[in-house]
């Protein structure tokens, strides 16, 4: 038995479920898939993961989970409409970070943008760089 041979899902803390659901429902227009006590489970295109509630906390100085977006300026631009604030580092031109051969990127390098959901965990968007 290898671990390779079954799906990943990510695991993201909540203090506050409710909170988090709606946040996601209207920032990131994304609905649970399954409800659980306790928990969410979330589906993307291929991907899984559950919001679930935690009397712990990320300290939020990594990221917790990510998107792959074929157009990053756009995305960006929608979840801002929606009220995302997004994370400004050195080195980003218009809250777009450029990170030539980083992982997992599958072309050159990628292009990246973050933001913290409801409960301060950081979330990145990616858009692979051929």
């Amino acid at each position: 038995m290898m671990l390779s041979n079954f799906r990943i899902e990510a695991r993201i803390p909540t203090q506050d479920l409710a909170r988090a659901r709606r946040w996601y429902a209207e920032k990131l227009g994304l609905e649970a898939v399954e409800e659980r006590e306790g928990g969410l489970r979330y589906e993307g295109a291929s991907g899984v993961f559950c919001l679930y509630a935690s009397a712990g906390r990320s300290d939020g100085s990594f990221t917790q989970a990510g998107f792959c977006v074929d157009d990053l300026e756009a995305t960006v631009a929608v979840l801002r409409e929606r009220g995302v604030v997004f994370e400004e580092y050195e080195g980003m031109r218009g809250g777009i970070m450029e990170i030539r051969g980083n992982y997992p990127s599958k072309g050159s390098g990628e292009r990246a943008a973050w933001f913290r959901d409801s409960e301060g965990n950081l979330i990145g968007l990616a858009e692979v760089v051929p």
